[in-house]
């Protein structure tokens, strides 16, 4: 949340505070503010603690964080740090760059066979005015 907060930011704020509270009052007024910190992680902590030991020993290992949608998701379809779906080779074999740079990606190389593909005939070339053949399977 504060991640982009730079030197001058923070150099602005120092400023800020001690014009308007003055450099008697800002010390106190940080001591006060830490402490109300200090005071709400402990009463969330000790939230999560009641939660975990309502729960019972089954939910030990228990992490709040396993709530959020995208750690749910992937945890709960997906099978955590397993891939059941090989969606770790599909991201391995994808090379950004390489279609950035127009250049060729890099054969895949994968231990099973493919076995989607068939050979196909050999395309025959139509005559002027020749209807290509109709494959009433593909309408």
């Amino acid at each position: 949340m504060f991640t982009d907060i730079g030197l001058p930011e923070v150099l602005t704020l120092i400023v800020m505070g001690i014009v308007i509270f003055g450099p008697d009052k800002l010390p106190k007024l940080i001591q006060d503010v830490t402490g109300f910190i200090r005071k709400v992680r402990t009463f969330a902590d000790g939230a999560k603690e009641d939660i975990r030991n309502e729960l019972g020993p089954e939910f030990k290992d228990f992490e709040f964080e396993d709530l959020h949608p995208k750690t749910f998701v992937r945890k709960q379809l997906l099978g955590g740090n397993e891939d059941p779906l090989g969606l770790k080779e599909i991201r391995d074999g994808l090379d950004i760059k390489s279609v950035l740079n127009d250049e060729p990606a890099p054969a895949m190389t994968s231990a099973k066979p493919d076995l989607t593909k068939t050979a196909a005939p050999a395309a025959v070339p139509l005559s002027e005015g020749e209807r290509p053949p109709f494959d009433i399977d593909a309408t």
